[in-house]
């Protein structure tokens, strides 16, 4: 979801300021990097042995074919992101708003020590005021809530909503506030949070593209035709739901977040339990922040195409890519790989659509397939790689993502869960129109004037 019209010209001016302080990296070192190392694995006890580690690899290999992939990407995930490949978790894949807050609120509801959320957007529309309530709730029966808000995501959002939640109890803390009269940090306003995570009891995570807000009520069963966003048009976005030792990875993320934003000491509480393994799936835990020396989920996501074998599969909400991304997908295209997008048919940022559409015929020349979904808002962001490495999150395709906004994703090793999301991307590209390039090159010269001009603007997106 983009931010609404004043937070769009307050963003503009920073952009303007800030533009240029920030380079994506070069990717050229990372086909000769992954020799270094072997796969390393952790449990809920610890690291695994050599051994170990070796089982599992040739156990997924045995799953997906003989893949020289996994290799590569395992090791050069560990030595880019730094945080471990943890086995032992189960992973719940949650299509659409209803679903999600119904899960979200089980687990809200089942608290008994901590809730920890952050997210990018709350509303104070009939969702938002769900959570709230709820929060308070499980707040006054001595569950211990604390709570993240991004400033300009939630610009429209009264103050009256988050002091409410302080009455009761809830610490909340502003991430990079606008007001540069209330901030703790150096003011930099195009730094955003962009994360969507919800951590209950240290056990269960929740993280994907979902934010708090009532436009996600209906799903994307319900949505008009292919055209303008209107109130009648359902989203499409995906999350999930972590049971696991893992879990402790994304609790570590956040207490980050509230530390570097220098929120009020939090209640002491058990925010790092033991957790037993609680299913068969292997999830690493990807944070990125312009405070690294470069973006992590960028990174990764870069080096698994790289390295894939078979088939790239991405749908992506807001995308204005890089030439080294554009590159990627193409180089891949040209060594047999398949590569499909699943991108928007229509969006709430027209400027973002126009600049996204600006790069088709260079994608379908190189041979990448790309399909605009119909019918539905498409808000996901997910990558599914060689049957067996898949990755959910927060992270757009755009120089946004890669440079200014924190992030949130999970890479989640298996065949298992990789066939459910192939059945996702399936039942999305069953609802997307084919772009071919003959039938696009006919496009119109207003469109071809609106993909320009979009483009002078992508870095600033």
């Amino acid at each position: 979801m983009r931010m609404n019209h004043l937070a769009t010209i307050v963003m503009a001016c920073s952009l303007l300021i800030t533009a240029g302080c920030a380079a994506l990296p070069d990717t050229e070192f990372l086909t000769d990097r992954y020799v270094t190392q072997a796969a390393r694995f952790e449990s809920a006890r610890g690291p695994l042995s050599v051994k170990q580690n070796a089982a599992i690899v040739a156990a997924l290999k045995r799953g997906s074919g003989d893949l020289d992939m996994l290799d590569k990407q395992i090791a050069l995930e560990q030595e880019i992101v730094g945080s471990p490949l943890v086995v032992g978790n189960k992973v719940t894949l949650l299509e659409d708003g209803p679903a999600t807050y119904q899960a979200m609120f089980a687990a809200i509801r089942s608290a008994r020590d901590h809730i920890n959320i952050e997210s990018y957007i709350i509303e104070d529309d009939e969702v938002g005021r769900q959570f709230a309530d709820l929060l308070l709730e499980r707040q006054a029966q001595g569950v211990q809530v604390n709570l993240i808000y991004d400033s300009v995501g939630a610009l429209g959002t009264p103050r009256t909503y988050f002091d409410r939640l302080a009455q009761g109890g809830i610490a909340v803390l502003e991430f990079n506030p606008v007001n540069p009269l209330t901030v703790k940090n150096p003011w930099t306003l195009n730094h955003r949070d962009h994360r969507k995570l919800l951590v209950v009891d240290g056990r269960t995570a929740f993280i994907g593209g979902i934010n708090i807000s009532s436009v996600y009520s209906s799903g994307s069963a319900i949505g008009g035709s292919k055209g303008p966003v209107n109130p009648n048009t359902g989203w499409r976005d995906t999350d999930i739901q972590i049971d696991g030792p893992v879990v402790g990875e994304f609790q570590k993320l956040f207490m980050q977040t509230w530390e570097t934003q220098q929120g009020k000491p939090l209640a002491r509480m058990n925010y790092f339990p033991e957790v037993a393994p609680q299913g068969k799936d292997i999830v690493r835990a990807i944070g990125s922040t312009p405070d690294d020396p470069y973006s992590l989920i960028y990174l990764t996501l870069i080096s698994a195409i790289t390295n894939a074998d078979k088939q790239v599969y991405i749908a992506n909400a807001y995308f204005v890519p890089d030439p080294q991304l554009i590159k990627a997908l193409i180089d891949a295209a040209a060594r047999g790989v398949d590569v499909r997008l699943i991108l928007p048919g229509f969006s709430d940022s027209a400027v973002v659509f126009h600049a996204g559409r600006s790069y088709y015929s260079e994608l379908l020349e190189g041979g990448v397939k790309i399909y605009e979904r119909r019918g539905a808002l498409l808000h996901v962001k997910t990558a599914i790689i060689d049957d067996v490495w898949s990755c959910v999150g927060s992270s757009n395709l755009d120089w946004r993502s890669a440079l200014d906004n924190d992030e949130i994703n999970a890479v989640i090793l298996g065949r298992d869960f990789a066939q459910q999301m192939k059945a996702a991307f399936a039942r999305d590209i069953a609802a997307s129109d084919a772009i071919e390039l003959a039938s696009w090159e006919r496009r119109s010269l207003l469109l071809r004037f609106k993909e320009l001009t979009a483009r002078v603007w992508g870095r600033l997106l």
